[in-house]
């Protein structure tokens, strides 16, 4: 019910521009070409240091200024029409991976229950549906497909180390034995929000391959501007921002 009465709130209310303040509009012209990159479109990323398993993963944004703005507005405040144009981003990325031109499963990193609950909405399921409909408008066919579980509870990543990260998710995902058929062999991208570690996205594809699944990469909305660098083989750097 909470994300009922955000919507209609946000029908009847004046708004303010998620990513910067500017008044009377839910995301200017400004911030939607921050989102965009201006046109220069995703990049592959890599954290450092890289985890085992990780699988290729793009980004549409560097995590700073208007684009964490937008994120944290639509993850922790509940400005829930962002969808739409994080999900572009996160269609741009997904097409950065190159999967091919068939039927394609969008696989979504699960938040936890309480998390969902707190908010009122599943963040990450709300801007892989729009994705998929970004894609599916560009002729490429897909689907959602929600069958990543926590088996387990885990801590707040927040202020941990890469190590502790990577400990706190080991074994904490898997694939119930009922959803397993759903994959069919199809190709699937992992989605998430944001990447820092890269440990949650390659537990992700843990349990994805133990389930059978056929993972060829992995689509994040954002990720550091160190890992963009570390993408065009630069030098990474290892600071963290806040984030799964």
């Amino acid at each position: 019910m909470q994300g009922v009465w955000r919507e209609l709130a946000g029908l009847v209310l004046p708004v303010d521009c998620a990513g910067c303040g500017r008044p009377r509009t839910e995301l200017c012209a400004q911030c939607r070409r921050a989102l965009a990159r201006d046109g220069r479109g995703a990049r592959r990323v890599r954290p450092w240091p890289t985890p085992a398993g990780l699988p290729r993963v793009w980004a549409g944004a560097p995590y700073a200024d208007e684009v964490r703005a937008v994120l944290l507005a639509h993850k922790e405040r509940g400005a829930l029409p962002l969808a739409g144009p994080l999900g572009a981003v996160l269609a741009g990325a997904v097409r950065g991976l190159r999967p091919g031109g068939g039927p394609l499963l969008l696989v979504p990193v699960p938040s936890a229950r309480r998390a969902v609950a707190g908010r009122g909405h599943d963040p990450v399921r709300r801007i892989a549906r729009a994705a998929a409909g970004e894609l599916r408008r560009v002729g490429t066919g897909a689907r959602v497909l929600a069958v990543l579980r926590q088996r387990r509870a885990v801590a707040d990543q927040a202020g941990l180390s890469a190590r502790q990260r990577r400990e706190n998710v080991a074994g904490a995902l898997e694939v119930p034995g009922v959803a397993r058929r759903l994959l069919a062999g199809l190709p699937a991208v992992l989605v998430d929000d944001l990447v820092t570690t890269g440990a949650t996205l390659a537990e992700a594809a843990r349990a994805m391959a133990v389930a059978g699944g056929r993972v060829v990469g992995a689509a994040v909305v954002a990720a550091p501007v160190s890992a963009f660098a570390a993408g065009r083989g630069g030098a990474p750097l290892r600071a963290l921002p806040q984030g799964d």
